[in-house]
């Protein structure tokens, strides 16, 4: 499953894990010869918004070295067009990994959405109190409901300073990411659903390989962390 987003320095790391011998260069060559591409990256758009008269908190991630899964979480929302209307998609990533723990979809831009994809990750991960919670400075992330949540869990909010935002660049590129794998025009909401739900699900954290990730799928990674 290639999803026409793997160039070829990907495609030879596939290649070689399957046993077959082959260099960089060839399999270059043989892309440009049938015209075998990439997709590249976009931007989006910011979703979150900071201009707010709540409270900020501290970015706790500074000069702190992530080296195991589940010590910390970054999380974003996007909007996701169809022709029904805006769909948003909130991810949480395990910084470590950049493995999707948490996700959810909805209508409304609401902090809603920020508790969904938050409690499907505490179910799926368990991470337990040492875990730190970092975002942008949406207004979403600093509600009164979501920060309770955070407490009752014992977890440590997070959030980047104005105009330094490198810990949130995990999310960032991941959704750069999705809407350039994807990019799709939904007839509706639910096809959107579909789509996204298998790219993350099926795609992205069990088969993807990124090159931050010595060209592994974060699943494998995080495997491969666990024997070493």
């Amino acid at each position: 499953m290639n999803r026409q987003v793997s160039g070829s320095p990907r495609i030879t790391k596939k290649l070689q894990s399957q046993g077959v011998s082959c260099e960089k260069n060839r399999i270059a060559r043989l892309t440009s010869i049938n015209s075998i591409w990439a997709k590249t990256k976009r931007r989006y758009k910011v979703t979150t918004h900071s201009r707010h008269q709540r409270s900020t908190v501290p970015h706790l991630l500074k000069g702190h070295c992530i080296d195991k899964p589940n010590a910390a979480w970054v999380s974003d929302i996007i909007y996701i067009r169809t022709h029904e209307g805006w769909l948003y998609l909130a991810a949480i990533l395990d910084i470590f990994s950049r493995s999707i723990v948490g996700w959810s979809m909805g209508y409304r831009l609401t902090d809603g959405l920020i508790i969904r994809a938050f409690l499907k990750a505490m179910r799926r991960k368990n991470p337990g109190a040492s875990l730190i919670f970092h975002s942008d400075r949406g207004s979403q992330y600093l509600s009164h409901r979501f920060r309770n949540l955070l407490a009752t869990y014992g977890i440590a909010q997070s959030m980047s300073n104005t105009g330094n935002c490198y810990d949130h660049a995990v999310a960032e590129s991941f959704f750069a990411t999705l809407k350039t794998e994807l990019d799709h025009h939904y007839e509706s909401r639910s096809i959107a659903r579909q789509s996204i739900f298998e790219y993350i699900e099926v795609f992205y954290n069990r088969i993807r390989r990124h090159l931050a990730l010595n060209h592994v799928s974060p699943l494998e990674y995080e495997r491969n962390h666990m024997v070493a």
